[in-house]
C-alpha cells in the first residue's frame, strides 16, 4: 500500500515510516502541514493518507474536508493525539475513513491498516463505542408549527460550529469567517451546512435569527 504521512513532528513521521516499511508498505511522501498534505495527495494519488489533526496550514481536518470533496477515492485516516470529541466527529463527518490515537500499539496500527486495505474503516473499539454513544444520544423532536406544535429542538453544536455561528450572527461572510478562524472557505461551508442541518434552518439569515432568539451563541 502506498502511504502519505502528514504530521508536523518529524521524529514521529520517521518512526511510523519505519514501521510501514517493515510491514511491506511504501511511504511515498511526507507532509508537515495541512496544505502540504493536500498538495502531495493530489500529486501522488496515494492508497492512504495518515493525517494528524493538529497541524499548521489549516490542520488535518481542513485538509480532510478538501481532499474528501475533490478526491473521495483517496482514503484518509486520522492518526492523532487528540481525544477531543469535536475533532473525532468533525473528522468523520468530513470524510475520514478512520480515527486512531497515537498511543495505540504497533500491532493494532498494523491491523487497522489491513482493515483499510480491505475497504473497512480504521476505528478502535473505544472510539467506535464513543461514536455509538453519540449516535444513540436521544434528541427531542416535537411536531412542527404547521401541526400546532413547536419547532424541533436543535441538535448539539460543536465548539467550532458555535464559533462559526457566532460570526454568521455578526454578519461575516464565508471568506471572512474562514480568515477569522484560520480555516479554509470550504471548511467554513462544511461547518455552516452542519449548523443549518442541526438547527433545521433553510438559510444563514434564518439560522442567525434563531441563534439570536434562542441565545445559542455567547455574547463577546
Amino acid at each position: 500500500m502506498r502511504v502519505l504521512l502528514a504530521d508536523d513532528h518529524a521524529l514521529f513521521r520517521d518512526g511510523v515510516a519505519s514501521l510501514l516499511a517493515a510491514w511491506g508498505h511504501e511511504v511515498v511522501g511526507f507532509a508537515a502541514d495541512g496544505d502540504g498534505a493536500v498538495e502531495l495527495a493530489e500529486q501522488l494519488a496515494p492508497d492512504l493518507v495518515l493525517m494528524d489533526v493538529r497541524m499548521p496550514g489549516g490542520g488535518g481536518i481542513d485538509a480532510t474536508v478538501r481532499l474528501a470533496a475533490n478526491h473521495p477515492e483517496i482514503p484518509i485516516v486520522m492518526l492523532t493525539a487528540s481525544e477531543d470529541e469535536d475533532d473525532l466527529f468533525t473528522a468523520i463527518k468530513a470524510g475520514a475513513r478512520g480515527y486512531l490515537l497515537k498511543d495505540l500499539e504497533a500491532p493494532q496500527l498494523r491491523a487497522m491498516l489491513e482493515a483499510v486495505e480491505r475497504g473497512e474503516v480504521a476505528i478502535s473499539p473505544v472510539t467506535a463505542a464513543r461514536i455509538l454513544t453519540e449516535v444513540a444520544r436521544p434528541t427531542t423532536r416535537t411536531a412542527g408549527a404547521g401541526s400546532g406544535g413547536v419547532a424541533p429542538e436543535p441538535d448539539r453544536l460543536t465548539e467550532r460550529e458555535v464559533e462559526v455561528l457566532r460570526l454568521v450572527v455578526a454578519g461575516l461572510r464565508n471568506k471572512e469567517i474562514a480568515a477569522d478562524l484560520g480555516i479554509s472557505e470550504n471548511t467554513t461551508k462544511f461547518h455552516l451546512r452542519n449548523i443549518l442541518e442541526k438547527l433545521h434552518a433553510g438559510s444563514r439569515t434564518e439560522v442567525a435569527a434563531r441563534a439570536v432568539r434562542e441565545g445559542l451563541v455567547p455574547d463577546r
